[in-house]
Parts: structure tokens; C-alpha cells; sequence
């Protein structure tokens, strides 16, 4: 299999405030919104660069997703940006009826989604975030796995005219991906080509399953890890390309099952090229306190269950 490199572990959401403070320079129509979590979402340096694009709106999400509306209307790509949970099911009204619905150039920055926010427990965990914005017409949906392709990903979607849900996380994860590779929205990636088994992952999920096609490889199979950092639009030419010469397919997701990436990958096969699919995802429960790693293992998110499940579409050809 090709091999990957950790260069260091690093938060995707530090990513994300990387990202933002490039396209800022690169473009003075950017500004960004928090409420109340400039430090958490890491707006802190765009903030201290420009402290005349950016707006501190407090415990106050509606009011921030209307007040981004309205600066969009103006001219301005706005990066409006909260923890995953209170920035979608809080504010979905707002999204819907002035985001989604106006078609407005407001970007919803995620940081502290799934279950790996960790000992914060259920109420501040979000697994059902991707769910609520891909029903949304016209929402682009990026999920990114790692430091790198996050801060890719922000410089995308800043040059991209309309809205974005851009969703990253809080612990420290492998950075693996190439630190120049430009971010294309609606591309998948591939990881790595195999003949026995798809494998389709998102964000925390794309090191697992390069962890599980290792394992695999000890185990004779031949697995093709693709990387579905947009999860809409989706890259259907690629899944069906995948599927039509592996015959199998596993989707691997820190997601809740509904409305997620298995529901997608599922959706694209069953239109153009039905095959079994095995999905590893959160199932149907809220999140919990405990560390990132006890709640990944405990979830079933990690390299071990990606590869049984590997074995097991394969088994259902």
C-alpha cells in the first residue's frame, strides 16, 4: 500500500484558523464572526490582523448567522464560526431561511464535531450535523481529515460564491496529507488504489482507514481507501469507478447513520452500480463523556472495525 507519514499530530481546527488568516490576506472582503469562541474555533490571529473584519457577537448564534447574512448581501464572504452543535441544530431556522434560502456567501464553521470533543459530553457533541446540512438546497458539506487539508479546505471555500458548512474537530490528530495539495470542492481523493474492497471515509475517519488497509494487506486483501472530504456535492464518478472494480464497499464516518456518508455512498450505488456496503458510523445514539480515543474505540470508529467490516462486504459479493 502507499505509505503516509504523520509530519505531527495537529487539530483540524487550527487548520481552519490557519486557512482563514491566508485567504484573508489574499482577499479584504473576508471577515469572521464568532460567538463567543473566537479561541475555540481559532479566529484568534485573523482577529489580532484584521480587528476591523471581525465581529464579536457573543452567546448569541441566531443573531450571528443573521447579522453574516445580511454582510454577505453587502459584499462579503463571511466566516461565521461556533462549536458544530450550537452553529447547526441551535441555529438551524436562521440557516435555512436567511443562509441556504438566500443563497448567501456565508461559510458555518464547525470546530468540536463528533464525539471526539471528548469529556464535554453529549450535550456539546454533535453527530448529526452532516445530516441537518446536506438536506439544505445548495449547501456544500466538507468534512476534511487532517491539519493540512483543512487549512486547504477554509482557502476553498473563501474562493468558493455561496454557502459552506466546514466542519473540523478539536483533538490532535496525524497530519499526513501534502501540505501543498490545492483543495478541489466535490473531489474525492484517492488514498490508495486496491481491487478487493472500497473503502470510503470522511475527516477523523480517513487515518483509520489507512490503519484498517494495512491490516488488510497482512490479511492478503487489497483494499482502496478514497477520501470523501466533500461530502456534498459528492464525487459520484469516483465511488461508481471504485465500486466497478472492487465490488464491495465500506463507508467510515464520525457520524451519526442518518444522513451521513454511508447514506450517500449507498444512494450513488444504488443509482448507478448496487453492491454490498458495510457502514461504520456512530449507529443511531447521542455522544457521551470520555476521552477522544475511549469514545472512537468505544463507537466502533478505528482502524480494527473498518478492516472487519472490509471482510465482511467482501464475504457478500
Amino acid at each position: 500500500m502507499k505509505e503516509y507519514t504523520n509530519s505531527g499530530n495537529k487539530d483540524t481546527r487550527s487548520g481552519f484558523g490557519a486557512g482563514l488568516l491566508e485567504a484573508g490576506r489574499r482577499d479584504s472582503s473576508i471577515v469572521a464572526m464568532a460567538a463567543d469562541l473566537a479561541g475555540s474555533v481559532k479566529m484568534e490571529a485573523f482577529a489580532k490582523e484584521f480587528p476591523d473584519r471581525f465581529f464579536q457577537c457573543g452567546i448569541a448564534e441566531a443573531n450571528m448567522i443573521g447579522a453574516a447574512a445580511g454582510l454577505a448581501i453587502t459584499g462579503k464572504t463571511v466566516f461565521a464560526g461556533s462549536f458544530a452543535e450550537f452553529v447547526t441544530g441551535r441555529v438551524y431556522d436562521q440557516i435555512r431561511q436567511e443562509v441556504a434560502y438566500g443563497n448567501t456567501n456565508v461559510k458555518i464553521c464547525a470546530s468540536h464535531a463528533g464525539i471526539t470533543l471528548g469529556e464535554d459530553g453529549a450535550t456539546h457533541q454533535t453527530m448529526e450535523d452532516i445530516a441537518l446540512m446536506r438536506a439544505l438546497p445548495g449547501m456544500v458539506v466538507i468534512n476534511p481529515c487532517d491539519y493540512n487539508q483543512t487549512r486547504a479546505a477554509t482557502i476553498a471555500a473563501a474562493e468558493y460564491a455561496g454557502p459552506v458548512y466546514l466542519r473540523f474537530g478539536r483533538p490532535a490528530v496525524p497530519n499526513f496529507t501534502p501540505e501543498d495539495r490545492k483543495f478541489e470542492i466535490g473531489k474525492a481523493i484517492m488514498m490508495n488504489e486496491g481491487t478487493d474492497v472500497s473503502i470510503f471515509a470522511t475527516g477523523h475517519l480517513v487515518w483509520e482507514a489507512l490503519q484498517a488497509c494495512a491490516i488488510l494487506e497482512d490479511r492478503g486483501i487489497s483494499a482502496e481507501i478514497i477520501d470523501i472530504a466533500t461530502i456534498k456535492p459528492v464525487d459520484a464518478e469516483a465511488i461508481l469507478a471504485s465500486v466497478a472494480k472492487t465490488g464491495a464497499a465500506v463507508t467510515a464516518e464520525e457520524h451519526n447513520t442518518a444522513g451521513g456518508l454511508g447514506e450517500v455512498i449507498c444512494t450513488v450505488l444504488a443509482s448507478g452500480r448496487p453492491a454490498p456496503v458495510e457502514i461504520i458510523s456512530g449507529g443511531d445514539r447521542f455522544g457521551q463523556s470520555g476521552s477522544p480515543s475511549e469514545l472512537m474505540a468505544a463507537y466502533g470508529l478505528d482502524a480494527a472495525h473498518i478492516a472487519e467490516a472490509a471482510i465482511k462486504a467482501i464475504s457478500r459479493k
